[in-house]
Order: C-alpha cells, then sequence, then structure tokens
C-alpha cells in the first residue's frame, strides 16, 4: 500500500455529511480522516471539505470525480497542497 494522499472535495452541498462522502469516494477505496470545513462563527458548511486516501485509490476519484455533477452541485476534486504559514490577520 502505497502512502496517504490528502484530497480537496469542493462544491459540496451544504447537507452533505462526513458518511455522505465516505459513500461517494468507496468505490475508489477507503477514505478516512475525512473533514467537511464549517464556519468557525456560524457552525454551517462552507462547500468544502478533504479526505484521505491511498495514492492509488486518491488518483483514480481525483480524475474521475473532479467535474462531475453530485446532488445539484458540480464537484471539484484535486489533490491537496499545503498552503504553508499563512501571515497572521490584522485586527484594525
Amino acid at each position: 500500500m502505497s502512502a496517504p494522499l490528502r484530497i480537496y472535495l469542493g462544491d459540496l452541498p451544504p447537507e452533505a455529511t462526513v458518511d455522505d462522502v465516505r459513500e461517494l469516494l468507496a468505490p475508489f477505496g477507503e477514505a478516512t480522516d475525512i473533514e467537511i470545513v464549517r464556519d468557525a462563527q456560524t457552525g454551517l458548511p462552507r462547500g468544502f471539505g478533504f479526505a484521505t486516501m491511498a495514492a492509488e485509490a486518491a488518483g483514480p476519484a481525483v480524475a474521475e470525480l473532479d467535474g462531475t455533477p453530485w446532488r445539484g452541485h458540480t464537484l471539484r476534486v484535486n489533490e491537496s497542497h499545503d498552503r504553508g504559514a499563512r501571515p497572521p490577520r490584522r485586527s484594525w
């Protein structure tokens, strides 16, 4: 088994759950560490998330799911890249 790969899942419908994403990715392999990002203040989903899969499963998942319709939304799926350290926010 190859090293795990983290993938980005964009334009998720607001009602999507971790179990829904797991089911979406299941045909390609097991997804672990699934996270749907939520707004810190409202708790509402922000429309994107991340999942970790084995590289041999993540590659086909990215290739086949990117740009496909799912529950009324067109998914954006790609390999996640570390954005690095971000500068601190200014509060004027």
